[in-house]
């Protein structure tokens, strides 16, 4: 039953691998709290799921943390129901905890200029390589998972192709700057993985692997930014921001991250709207503070 649930995962819901081991393991997770078999489904209720919540809560489990895990529980149950394995759903009684609202963390734009970035990278294949890698995630907004799957072909003369989530689809143009960078990196990449379908690589040719790439760019924005986290994500984060505050609009911005609905890209209009602020504040006469 259950490898019949990773294969709906895998073919219906079309789930990467990640997502997909990800759900398994918080199902998996339950029934070990639940101490009960996956043949004893019909004497799962609410009230059980709730403990399993206060448990998470008792090891000091993040309130997001527990909402994925309860998303997980949700999909299994209403795929169990779909399969006519349960009559009812026990997950229609519960309500998870309320997330944290936080503003997602970016960089200033004085902190990524290009004469405060060159000193940071060698002119070698790695260099190039990295310095592309940094600039791609800060001019397009892509996600780690997208930059690693992109495919030689997927980088054109004016624009990037990128295979999103659920396997959707979006174009984002490149600006000049960054088809030069493209352009000297696919020289030098010529010399170490000729015939590569990636585009990006390791200098031994293989494809890029996610702790690589979060690692290398953790360093480079230590190196420009006081910020707590400096990911990849905080580029995605610093492009949309970034956008929003020189002009672009929700819904062209909503596109070019790839975001299903509005509501996910509405989270930045709280950084731009202190942008604005403090801009008012500096620009009106009666706006400034005493």
């Amino acid at each position: 039953m259950f490898q019949r649930f990773e294969q709906y995962l895998l073919t219906e819901k079309r789930f990467s691998d990640h997502t997909l081991q990800a759900y398994v393991l918080d199902v998996s997770q339950f029934f070990s709290f639940a101490r009960i078999e996956f043949t004893d489904l019909q004497t799962i209720r609410a009230s059980l799921v709730r403990s399993w919540i206060v448990e998470l809560f008792d090891q000091g489990m993040s309130r997001k943390s527990i909402n994925r895990k309860l998303s997980s529980l949700r999909t299994y149950f209403k795929w169990l129901k779909k399969e006519g394995v349960l009559t009812g759903n026990p997950m229609s009684k519960v309500n998870g905890p309320k997330n944290e609202k936080r503003l997602p963390q970016f960089a200033r734009e004085t902190e990524l200029r290009s004469d405060r970035l060159d000193n940071l990278f060698t002119d070698d294949f790695d260099g190039l390589r990295d310095r592309l890698m940094l600039e791609m995630f800060y001019q397009t907004g892509m996600r780690l998972s997208e930059l690693i799957g992109l495919k030689d072909a997927d980088v054109q003369a004016d624009r990037v192709r990128v295979l999103g989530k659920r396997n959707k689809e979006r174009l984002i143009p490149l600006s000049e700057g960054l088809l030069e960078l493209v352009q000297s990196y696919r020289e030098a990449k010529a010399f170490v993985a000729q015939g590569s379908a990636s585009f990006f690589v390791l200098k031994n040719g293989n494809k890029l692997y996610p702790k690589f790439v979060y690692r290398k760019i953790n360093g480079y924005l230590a190196c420009v930014t006081n910020l707590e986290k400096t990911s990849p994500h905080v580029l995605r984060h610093t492009f949309a921001t970034h956008m929003l505050n020189n002009g672009a609009g929700l819904e062209t911005l909503k596109d070019l991250l790839g975001h299903a609905s509005l509501s996910a890209t509405q989270v930045y209009t709280h950084n731009s709207f202190a942008q604005l602020s403090k801009i008012y504040s500096q620009a009106h006469p009666r706006g400034h503070k005493n």
